[in-house]
């Protein structure tokens, strides 16, 4: 499988590689109906280039139509893809996409290979070599990316001390009921949805799944939105929550990777 995966993506016929990938612009959005469902997220309007006919393309998300979008105003752009000629089968994502080289699959081929190699080492070898096995490469891989996730950190909190502050509404309450096949038990999902409006005049709907109490009675309740000036996708209702969060996420990234370099370690010494 990992052969033929990238011997495909050499030659270019991969379905990530078939895959034209546009941006569009949302020109209007339609506020949600309060007590409706979110599933296809909110009700948009996406005007887009067709590179083939070179005419401007008008589409709405309805029905299943890729990624939910989960913040949208008039003027956004987003991604707009569909397999190479067929156009009808457009695909929404919530930020333009590069193109891929559809990788993913043979490389999850190739990790599927080393398990059963580690397997087959701790099961002639003895089973501290499956703690060296599983813990040695995984914390190589933490440690190799705790750098980018301190970054990431820092980044974060940069963006949370200039967000912007605008007084916005939940104009939606969205509920979502489901029946588990196994058991019968039934699950209930509550979405709010906020509206506000940037500094710049932007009309932002958005679903808002944190930081609100009582969610389920949360609708016509005014509440304060920090935002990111460029991008009012990235907002919150609690900066101090937010700020709280990141510092936890990089110490989780820590301790993992020192539990996975111990797991290691106790296993070489075993052996």
């Amino acid at each position: 499988m990992a052969l033929v995966g990238y011997g495909m993506s050499l030659a270019g016929v991969t379905k990530a590689q078939r895959t034209v990938r546009l941006t569009g612009r949302i020109v209007r959005v339609r506020e949600p109906r309060h007590g409706g469902s979110r599933m296809g997220g909110i009700s948009v309007v996406v005007s887009y280039r067709d590179p083939a006919s070179g005419q401007q393309v008008t589409a709405t998300n309805d029905g299943e139509r890729g990624e939910m979008i989960t913040a949208a105003w008039e003027g956004r752009e987003i991604g707009v893809s569909h397999p190479r000629g067929r156009p009808h089968a457009y695909r929404f994502s919530n930020i333009p996409e590069e193109p891929g080289r559809g990788l993913c699959l043979p490389g999850f081929a190739v990790f599927l290979v080393y398990v059963g190699l580690v397997v087959l080492t701790a099961v002639d070898g003895g089973w501290p070599w499956a703690l060296v096995g599983f813990g040695g490469p995984w914390a190589v891989v933490g440690a190799v990316q705790l750098p980018g996730a301190v970054r990431g950190k820092n980044d974060r909190l940069g963006r949370l001390a200039a967000m912007d502050t605008a007084r916005g509404r939940v104009v939606a309450v969205l509920k979502d009921v489901g029946v588990d096949q196994d058991d019968g038990h039934t699950w209930t999902t509550i979405t709010p949805v906020v509206s506000f409006t940037t500094r710049g005049g932007t009309a932002v709907t958005a679903h808002c799944t944190s930081h609100l109490p009582d969610p389920a009675g949360a609708y016509g309740r005014d509440v304060t939105v920090h935002h990111t000036p460029a991008d009012p996708a990235d907002f919150t209702l609690d900066r101090v929550a937010e700020h709280r969060s990141g510092r936890h996420d990089v110490a989780f990234h820590i301790m993992a990777t020192v539990v996975l370099a111990v797991t290691a370690g106790v296993g070489a010494a075993l052996l």
